[in-house]
């Protein structure tokens, strides 16, 4: 089973992935959690390049980057555990790269990148997706005291577009669970664990 959580930062995804991934393996589950890009050792090399504030990436070439570190870490990890029937849970997956690239960035027409998402998850889509939503105010209180990335220097008006994008995509998208992060880290575990079948 694979499952992804999306959302901007600030919204409580590491936590909420620790309490599922404890919730599962005490039901007797084997889960592997993974982040996105990340996860393989050329994965972290490319992640490193796309969250370095020092360096200019052109929208096109960081798009390409995220998918380029997806592929691998598909190839490398995610499919062999999936054949496993391990649960794996990814922190981020293509929606993100939706979200950001696509409508963040406006790196490349929809259309396309949905196509480069296919080719780069090897053709797997997610059996569960949460969207933990969240206002950008409350992001960026939850957030103040942490240094910023490349990504996160985009500025208020790319991260708008970016909530656009995973709202867009929650109504498009049966897979997707929406569920208020602005809730305590209880009512949100309470939620999520509500949709997973195996438990």
């Amino acid at each position: 089973m694979l499952i992804t959580f999306e959302g901007i930062d600030g919204s409580g995804k590491s936590t909420q992935i620790e309490l599922l991934k404890d919730k599962l393996q005490k039901a007797g589950h084997k889960v592997v959690v993974l982040r996105e890009p990340g996860g393989t050792d050329i994965s972290e090399l490319i992640r490193g390049m796309l969250l370095n504030p020092e360096i200019e990436i052109d929208p096109v070439t960081e798009l390409l980057l995220f998918s380029s570190a997806r592929s691998q870490l598909m190839a490398e990890k995610v499919k062999p555990l999936l054949a496993e029937n391990a649960v794996v849970i990814l922190d981020r997956f293509y929606d993100s790269t939706t979200a950001y690239q696509g409508y963040g960035r406006g790196s490349l027409p929809l259309e396309q990148v949905h196509q480069i998402n296919t080719v780069a998850s090897h053709s797997i889509a997610p059996d569960l997706t949460f969207y933990l939503k969240l206002s950008l105010e409350e992001s960026a209180k939850r957030t103040a005291h942490m240094q910023k990335d490349r990504m996160e220097k985009s500025g208020e008006a790319f991260f708008r577009r970016v909530i656009q994008g995973f709202d867009d995509l929650a109504e498009q998208e049966d897979r997707f669970v929406t569920i208020d992060a602005s809730q305590s880290q209880d009512q949100v575990h309470t939620q999520i664990v509500e949709h997973i079948s195996i438990l």
